[in-house]
């Protein structure tokens, strides 16, 4: 592992300080990591429920930050594709855990998944599956 909880939420400060404090890097595994999504008024639809995009970018935010905990701070790492399931109503005021696994972890391309959880819920409310492009090192 070469990012620990801190270093990912100090990352994400830094390079992304435009939604930093939306999300809280819970736990990093060997595996991957749990990352909280505090939810705001901002991130709610009509219906009182939250928003596919913010389930989306806790999934994607989720994601990456997996990768990194591996291979350091890759800003450049982008995602390539990502299949969501919408399936419950997540709670409205009620903050969303990540748990995101990496599945494949290559040279320029990383596989996993993320199911993700109204907090105290037992079911899912959606699962995402993503790739993402590992930009290639340069020489120094």
């Amino acid at each position: 592992m070469k990012m620990n909880a801190a270093d990912l939420q100090a990352f994400l400060a830094q390079d992304f300080p435009q939604v930093a404090d939306d999300f809280r890097v819970e736990e990093v595994t060997d595996s991957g990591v749990r990352v909280r999504l505090r939810v705001q008024d901002r991130h709610l639809r009509p219906g009182g429920t939250v928003s596919g995009p913010s389930i989306f970018a806790l999934a994607d935010v989720g994601l990456y930050l997996a990768i990194l905990s591996q291979i350091g701070p890759v800003a450049l790492a982008v995602t390539t594709n990502c299949a969501i399931d919408f399936m419950r109503k997540p709670e409205a005021g009620v903050d969303l855990i990540a748990e995101a696994r990496l599945l494949k972890l290559g040279r320029v391309l990383a596989v996993g998944d993320v199911l993700l959880f109204s907090e105290g819920g037992l079911q899912p409310v959606a699962r995402a599956s993503l790739t993402y492009s590992i930009p290639p090192k340069t020489q120094g």
